[in-house]
């Protein structure tokens, strides 16, 4: 009488545990990791403002840094390290740019965009083929009537979200 039951646990468990090996290194975000087990990443330098139109923003090199890697520690099981990582991250930060989006009759900005531009080299010690160095960009849209420090850090965390999502799916979603 209790047999069938057992033996439903028994398939159950065992079910479950082929379909998570089976799996193998791919995560619930969708990253393959590979063999890799560690990643590094360096410090991205702030070189926008040799980009003609860019402007400088203090610190934005570190809150960048740290975004990349509180993504890549939030999405995947790998160790962060400071060096020899199987994974390795470096780039710099290539533009920060203040843009009039549209204009009112007076002939000023009724929208603003803030675009930031970072250049990036994906290292996969494991996998050499996987290796890439590519631009990722993306913008933030707010009112003309604001000044840039009034929604600089919720544009930060937008554009960096977008950007880190971007970088991830291109060195980790190997679909």
């Amino acid at each position: 009488m209790y047999a069938p039951k057992t033996f439903f646990r028994l398939f159950f468990a065992l079910s479950a545990f082929t379909l998570l090996v089976g799996c193998g290194a791919y995560n619930f975000t969708g990253g393959d990791v590979g063999n890799a087990q560690t990643f590094q990443v360096n410090y991205f330098q702030n070189y926008a403002s040799q980009s003609p139109g860019s402007v400088f923003d203090p610190g934005l090199d570190r809150d960048y840094t740290l975004s990349l890697q509180d993504l890549i520690l939030n999405q995947t099981s790998l160790d962060l390290v400071s060096s020899n990582g199987d994974l390795l991250y470096e780039g710099e930060i290539v533009e920060y740019r203040v843009s009039p989006m549209t204009a009112t009759a007076e002939q000023r900005a009724a929208q603003n965009r803030l675009t930031i531009t970072v250049n990036v080299r994906f290292y996969n010690n494991t996998k050499e083929d996987t290796n890439f160095e590519q631009r990722f960009s993306f913008f933030y849209d707010y009112p003309g009537s604001s000044q840039l420090a009034s929604v600089r850090d919720e544009a930060h965390r937008e554009i960096f979200e977008r950007i880190n999502q971007d970088i991830f799916t291109r060195s980790l979603a190997d679909w």
